[in-house]
């Protein structure tokens, strides 16, 4: 779809473009707050860090455009996972919104993902923001089920003498783990490129729970901040695969071990609310209801269905 008079795009997003980057995403998503009457809302800008694994991780699908005078007005990063694709983060600058750009990134989101071969096709919005919900449903997509987003506090425990990053052999055989259990509970869907930037980056770490020496259960996390300028103060569960429901509360277990060997003081998970057994081990587990996303899928790409008992959490954001 071609963008409005006046903007060129799509443009490959880069590392260098993050500074503007930050300023779209800061500005817009704070007048989407202001609109829904939370007028004492400040969004602040992400950490760079964060930015270049988000950019890296959706490769070809980080876009953006520019108006004439080559200001950055909006962007889309469209990342997929094997066959699971998402849109997210996507802001316009609030001065070009109601201009039919927002149709047009969109738009190009879901023609990359489609050229992907991508079998889910979703992003997550904010449930009291009927506007969005309204105009992502123009487009095509229809809303699925919450994502819940949850928060455990941590007891905070001296760092641990082993608490490093693995070797650079044991990460690859970390990462094929990840992909083969990924792949056998939901064939198609692929963690790995995430793991490996999460690794090789030491954003974060990889924890996995192993029965009689195969993999079970694992979890991708982040403890880098994620806002610019903040201290590092938890940890982020991005991507969970379990086999079964004590495998999925062992890695749980496990990540918030390691907040606590870190210094860390909480843990951040986001629950996809299909998964009503685990969201109700959480609750057991200590953790409290912090925000919900509502999970809207475009056309009839839905997301893939898992054996009984296993669970898939996939964060649609960064």
């Amino acid at each position: 779809m071609s963008p409005p008079e006046g903007v060129r795009g799509p443009l490959r997003l880069e590392g260098g473009h993050i500074d503007e980057l930050n300023r779209v995403f800061s500005e817009s998503f704070t007048e989407r707050y202001h609109r829904d009457g939370m007028t004492g809302v400040r969004v602040p800008q992400l950490n760079p860090v964060v930015w270049r694994y988000a950019i890296d991780s959706a490769g070809d699908g980080a876009m953006h455009w520019r108006d004439d005078t080559g200001a950055m007005v909006a962007f889309n990063l469209a990342h997929a996972s094997g066959r699971e694709g998402w849109m997210g983060p996507l802001a316009v600058r609030p001065d070009w919104q109601a201009r039919r750009l927002g149709r047009t990134i969109v738009t190009e989101g879901i023609r990359y993902l489609e050229g992907r071969g991508c079998t889910t096709l979703g992003l997550e919005t904010m449930p009291r923001t009927v506007d969005n919900i309204g105009f992502y449903s123009r487009l095509g997509f229809r809303p699925g089920h919450l994502t819940v987003s949850l928060v455990r506090e941590v007891g905070r425990a001296p760092i641990a003498a082993g608490a490093r990053p693995a070797p650079a052999g044991d990460r690859e055989g970390l990462i094929e783990e990840a992909r083969a259990l990924v792949d056998g509970l939901a064939p198609g869907l692929d963690f790995s490129r995430e793991a490996r930037l999460t690794l090789d980056r030491s954003l974060g770490d990889v924890t996995m729970v192993r029965h009689g020496g195969r993999p079970r259960a694992l979890a991708i996390w982040h403890s880098v901040p994620l806002a610019a300028g903040r201290s590092a103060d938890e940890i982020r569960i991005l991507k969970l695969a379990a086999a079964d429901s004590t495998g999925f509360k062992e890695v749980v277990r496990g990540v918030i071990r390691e907040a606590a060997a870190r210094g860390l003081g909480r843990v951040g998970i986001r629950c996809q609310a299909g998964f009503r057994a685990a969201y109700g081990d959480l609750i057991d587990l200590g953790f409290k209801v912090h925000w919900t996303d509502l999970r809207m899928l475009y056309d009839d790409r839905l997301e893939p269905a898992v054996p009984p008992g296993a669970v898939i959490f996939s964060n649609w954001e960064i």
